[in-house]
């Protein structure tokens, strides 16, 4: 099973319809041999969800056959929300909180013109993105208007829940064809967390994401940059003036990002954390 730790739980595995300590033992042996690294916190999750000893049997079940933890669960965490996961739709990655705390470190979240920010989460999957961005810049006082798209539409779906307690608006179609026209010209942080993983890589990423996320999220064509090179083309016509894009990639593709930023007309930065084993390019039109 993944190493990728387990999402954290507000909620206790000692609740009155939890099962008895034994019961918890034979949860994290089931999930131990079936090769769950963090067996234990799994089990404690999977706890906290079930509603009775039939249901803990069949989320385990689920969990032992490779269904990914979150799509068990029906959420993940992220930037400390419980986000909504629905089978099929991409789980947002811990590495990719970096890409949040970049987008709130832009500035967008320090100007003082007191208008409301337009923030757009293109790519969006469940939303994840979009939800802690906004919910970054409403804790420092910022109003939003929030937006997302996804070509599928189980994922927008998904989007709709997890955006909802921000009032935002999620929409079906290919990157800024779903967009609203008002938002034209407009945009001030533009999150495209666009599918990077080269086609033929994609077979050697794990089952968890090869067998149960769709595979629009995950194949990002030839070199893995074929949807972000169309992202970033289009997203000077979207940004606002001082508005920035930031995209996630990999190390080894990142001189390949900056030069389709740079090519966009874009003033492209690239940052890296060790931490959170990622990078974002980060691109912003200028005023002029």
């Amino acid at each position: 099973m993944s190493p990728t730790p387990p999402p954290a739980s507000s909620s206790s595995p000692s609740s009155p319809a939890s099962p008895s300590r034994s019961s918890r033992d034979a949860v994290v042996a089931r999930l131990r041999a079936a090769g769950c690294v963090f067996a234990e916190d799994e089990a404690d999750l999977l706890l906290a969800e079930a509603g009775s000893p039939a249901e803990l049997d069949a989320m385990t079940t689920r969990r032992v056959d490779g269904l990914p933890l979150e799509h068990v669960l029906g959420w993940a965490e992220f930037c400390g929300l419980r986000i909504h996961v629905d089978h099929g739709v991409f789980v947002p990655r811990p590495r990719t909180e970096f890409l949040v705390q970049q987008a709130l470190l832009t500035g967008a979240a320090s100007r003082e013109d007191p208008r409301e920010l337009v923030v757009v989460d293109l790519c969006c999957g469940s939303g994840a993105l979009g939800a802690a961005v906004s919910a970054g810049l409403r804790a420092s006082g910022r109003s939003v208007s929030l937006h997302a798209a996804d070509i599928d539409p189980a994922a927008v779906d998904c989007a709709h829940r997890n955006l909802a307690p921000y009032g935002g608006h999620a929409y079906v179609g290919d990157l800024f064809d779903a967009l609203p026209t008002a938002l034209h010209g407009r945009i001030d942080v533009l999150l495209a967390n666009v599918p990077y993983v080269p086609t033929e890589d994609v077979a050697l990423l794990p089952a968890e994401a090869r067998e149960y996320e769709a595979l629009v999220a995950l194949d990002g064509g030839t070199d893995g940059l074929a949807v972000m090179r169309r992202a970033v083309a289009g997203a000077a016509r979207w940004l606002a003036p001082g508005g920035v894009v930031l995209v996630e990639t990999s190390e080894r593709q990142e001189g390949a990002a900056v030069a389709a930023f740079e090519a966009a007309g874009l003033v492209t930065r690239a940052v890296t954390s060790e931490e959170y084993w990622a990078t974002v390019v980060i691109g912003e039109r200028t005023a002029g």
